[in-house]
């Protein structure tokens, strides 16, 4: 049962009851969906399921057997992969939004064909659209693909060229992403799960701001018109343990104001 505060709580927030009602109303609109042969072998349409007012958005490539039996994410054994890597990295599921770039399963685990990827990508979009996450995290080659073309960001010509974007924060089209491995992967090749944890661990980085960003020169630089989005974006508010700024803070040594935060010096700024 719902406490009166919890009730106050929705009837004084208009705007999340707004996201709320819109995405159950997309929820409803694609339950029927026909628009391509998976409808002919799927049990459920998996609907996105988590924090509708996370900063995190995770879109995985399909729901396999189990998800599609259940009607929930991750419950099979990438799920069980997922969670040891949430675990290991300091997260929660709760903490971010899940969904599918492809909404139906694919019958024995096969590979999507691109007519099936453009049936479901007008729903993946306006799933964005309602949920506005802050970062997009992709899983995988065939999420990572559609998410680097749609906000041009330089998808890499070649499917093994991917891995290299994996764990890379991308600033393209006003819109953070961080591609990551699938958890799948380690099903088939568990020697990787080191690195894939580290880079799973730049997830909760990005759930708050550096803790310097408030008295940091980047911050009026950038109020002041002086400095490029990008910076704030990928270092301030993205992966700040990656800013030589932040570094050099935490062990006390000077730098100059107008050092930017890759430790490249922009004479530009000097004096400002």
């Amino acid at each position: 049962m719902q406490s009166s505060k919890s009730q106050e709580g929705k009837l004084l927030n208009p705007l999340k009851t707004k996201k709320q009602k819109a995405l159950e109303d997309f929820n409803n609109r694609i339950r029927d969906c026909d628009r391509c042969r998976l409808s002919l072998t799927r049990k459920h349409i998996l609907a996105g399921e988590g924090d509708m007012d996370a900063r995190i958005m995770l879109i995985a490539l399909s729901p396999g057997e189990n998800e599609d039996a259940e009607d929930r994410m991750f419950i099979g054994p990438s799920g069980q992969v997922l969670d040891k890597l949430f675990h290991e990295a300091g997260m929660e599921r709760e903490w971010i939004y899940m969904t599918n770039l492809i909404k139906c399963t694919l019958p024995k685990c096969r590979r999507p064909k691109m007519d099936e990827i453009e049936s479901c990508s007008k729903f993946l979009e306006d799933e964005i659209s309602i949920i506005q996450p802050e970062i997009i995290v992709p899983l995988g080659y065939y999420a990572t693909r559609t998410i680097l073309t749609k906000y041009h960001a330089d998808p890499p010509a070649a499917r093994k060229d991917f891995k290299k974007k994996y764990g890379i924060l991308i600033f393209s089209d006003d819109q953070k992403i961080l591609p990551l491995p699938h958890p799948a992967t380690l099903l088939y090749d568990p020697s990787f799960e080191h690195e894939t944890i580290e880079k799973y661990k730049k997830l909760p980085i990005l759930m708050q701001a550096c803790k310097w960003y408030s008295m940091c020169p980047m911050k009026r630089f950038y109020e002041a018109g002086r400095l490029e989005r990008k910076w704030i974006e990928l270092y301030c508010k993205g992966i700040w343990q990656n800013c030589v700024r932040y570094e050099m803070e935490e062990l006390d040594h000077y730098h100059f104001d107008w050092m930017l935060p890759d430790g490249s010096p922009d004479e530009n700024l000097k004096g400002y």
